[in-house]
């Protein structure tokens, strides 16, 4: 399977580096992530996807009906590509980002995921998906944390790989499963 995991356009949390990791609080996008949607939409019109899916957050199924209007296809709603469980939401990223400095990969919130986990995670759906259209070409809306953890799975150097950023409306393109070296 080919998968190209795509980041949600730029939000109303990212504008004001706030923390939503609960999907059920809606934050949408921004007038400047509606637009960095569309200019997606328009690179990525010409790649046949055949099966889409978004995690359960408002800003990446806003981008996901951006993306798709080129392409006739029904968007599926994944939680495993969610945004990585922190239990700090609503709290500033820098709290997050201090609780976690020391070791990335391990640290696990007390109410949230270690990045090892959600690693997990995202390899669950990554299976999946790859069981399901092994032939297909799939696109996956979701947040920096889950693309990045994507990244890991195939990546030499995760420790190195997991500190990656990714900007609002990049995407990477990953063979799934991977291959074996």
């Amino acid at each position: 399977m080919k998968i190209i995991l795509i980041r949600h356009g730029e939000s109303e949390g990212n504008v004001i580096y706030e923390i939503n990791d609960d999907p059920k609080r809606v934050v949408n996008l921004t007038a400047r992530g509606r637009a960095q949607a569309e200019e997606a939409a328009e690179r990525l019109r010409e790649i046949p996807f055949t099966h889409a899916y978004a995690s359960e957050f408002p800003r990446a199924q806003q981008t996901a009906a951006a993306l798709l209007r080129h392409h006739a296809l029904d968007l599926r709603i994944d939680a495993r590509l969610n945004e990585r469980r922190s239990g700090m939401d609503g709290q500033h990223v820098r709290v997050f980002n201090e609780l976690v400095r020391p070791d990335y990969l391990h640290i696990k919130p007390p109410m949230g995921e270690s990045f090892l986990e959600q690693m997990e995670r995202v390899r669950s759906f990554l299976d999946e998906a790859a069981t399901r259209h092994s032939d297909g070409t799939v696109l996956a809306v979701s947040h920096e944390n889950p693309i990045v953890a994507a990244l890991c799975l195939v990546s030499d150097a995760p420790e190195l790989t997991a500190h990656r950023k990714l900007a609002n409306c990049e995407w990477v393109e990953l063979a799934w499963p991977a291959a074996q070296g």
